[in-house]
């Protein structure tokens, strides 16, 4: 009669389990390093082609209307946001309040220039990660 032999399984060792955890923990790592910068150019994307929407959007209604500048601007240099507001969901080309908003979150601004019948629309997280990257530049230089 034949005796069984019997094999015994081997079980994960302590140590290999811990290299699968750390070679995971670094593909992570470098997966999340490399996206972080394309998060960032994707709120830039956003920030600009959501500028160009309202800007373009406004133009629209004021040479439509020409009141409508006077409603939105004020004599001292200041823009209410709410009336901007108003005319840009009353066009029909804007649906809901995310579209306000730039690519981290905060609110657009409109403001006049000088001459007094055109206006810009900004951002100022924009404004501030455009310096941030010029910083940067010129700290590599």
């Amino acid at each position: 009669m034949k005796k069984k032999q019997f094999r015994k399984k081997l079980a994960l060792t302590l140590l290999e389990i811990m290299i699968v955890i750390f070679l995971i923990g670094l593909i992570s790592s470098v997966i999340g390093f490399n996206m972080k910068g394309s998060l960032d150019k994707a709120k830039v994307f956003k920030t600009e082609k959501g500028i160009a929407q309202i800007k373009e959007i406004l133009l629209l209604e004021i040479d439509q209307n020409p009141l409508i500048l006077g409603e939105i601007t004020s004599g001292d240099g200041k823009v209410n946001m709410d009336a901007a507001k108003k005319w840009l969901l009353r066009s029909g080309m804007i649906k809901d309040d995310k579209t306000f908003k730039d690519g981290w979150g905060g609110e657009y601004e409109i403001v006049p220039k000088p001459e007094g019948d055109d206006f810009e629309v900004v951002s100022e997280k924009l404004k501030a990660y455009e310096a941030k990257n010029k910083q940067a530049k010129k700290d590599e230089a």
